[in-house]
């Protein structure tokens, strides 16, 4: 099969589609025709060779897809060849074909095209087991998001509103907070131009926010404690500002707070499995109603890798990005 390597580590010009083995279907698996895959922040890490996939996991970028059942491994009972399926991986989605575990494998929504699937399954597992499984956001509550023009942040709206929470969002550009607003945001921040603290307590008569979806890390983690409400949640996600700040411990007291963290691809597949069971269960209904959708920005070729990796790193996209085989 045809896929895209990582020829060394470095910018996008070292992505390179090559011809490649198949993978090889394990018990317990699917293996999957790609129609298509999605990309993912954690790829233009792992590209850079900061984020290297789990041990057991595909070489290949890519940690969703959408496609097509072609072969059925030992032991799989729920799957069948010519099924039509999206799927969670902990890599190989930047391929022709990708074996995954079955129980990380979900159906195609009602209404949604096979090839849009492909940019709902890293996006929903990772909102739905951090903002609500950890974090227990809840009817009635408030939500920070930042980064809400992103694939994580386009989801994290409309699934938060569908739950009945009331949304903030950061962005940085007044086209990506409309876009948000749309979305059904409603409270859009202009980070380059505001200050969300300040704008966060006006909002909240002074009160502060009850969970965070925080993806920058370092840089916003004072501001973010100072953003929550009493007994608030800070769910960090992403460092793109970095991992390493201080914290004074007694800030966290007066109010009550906790902050978590979580990631999704080094979870092990029975914690992958649980968190798919419970995304279907508790997602899957709001999107095939379609009251949730998948907003995808642009789709390009495979072959054309780089120029997807260049675009995602230009920040200039709102929602998903596709990888046609």
């Amino acid at each position: 099969m045809k896929a895209i390597v990582i020829t060394t580590p470095g910018g996008p010009e070292v992505l390179q589609l090559q011809e490649v083995e198949d993978p090889q279907v394990k018990d317990g698996e699917v293996l999957i025709n790609v129609e298509a895959t999605a990309l993912n922040r954690a790829d233009t890490l792992q590209r850079k060779g900061s984020y290297p996939p789990p041990k057991g996991a595909s070489p290949y970028l890519g940690l969703e897809c959408s496609g097509t059942v072609v072969a059925v491994g030992k032991n799989v009972s729920r799957w069948k060849v010519g099924d039509q399926v999206c799927a969670l991986l902990s890599g190989g989605g930047y391929a022709e074909k990708v074996a995954v575990p079955a129980a990380q494998v979900l159906p195609i929504p009602p209404g949604i095209a096979l090839k849009d699937a492909a940019g709902l399954p890293e996006v929903v597992c990772t909102v739905w087991s951090t903002a609500f499984m950890m974090s227990r956001l809840s009817a009635g509550e408030t939500f920070l998001i930042h980064g809400g023009s992103s694939g994580i942040g386009t989801f994290a709206i409309q699934i938060a509103k569908e739950k009945g929470a009331k949304v903030f969002v950061t962005a940085g550009s007044e086209e990506k907070l409309a876009f948000c607003k749309n979305l059904g945001a409603d409270v859009c921040i202009n980070y380059k131009t505001e200050d969300f603290v300040t704008r966060v307590k006006e909002e909240t008569g002074g009160k502060g926010v009850d969970v965070i979806l925080d993806c920058v890390g370092a840089a916003y983690l004072h501001r973010n404690l100072d953003s929550l409400n009493f007994d608030g949640r800070l769910c960090i996600i992403g460092l793109q500002s970095g991992a390493v700040t201080e914290i004074k411990l007694n800030t966290l007291f007066p109010k009550r707070l906790t902050v978590q963290g979580a990631g999704l691809r080094v979870r092990d597949p029975e914690n992958k499995a649980m968190v798919v069971g419970e995304v279907e269960k508790n997602v899957w209904p709001a999107i095939a109603a379609g009251k949730v959708k998948p907003v995808i920005f642009k789709s390009f070729p495979l072959s054309e890798a780089a120029k997807a990796h260049q675009l995602m790193e230009s920040n200039d996209h709102v929602g998903k990005i596709l990888l046609i085989p």
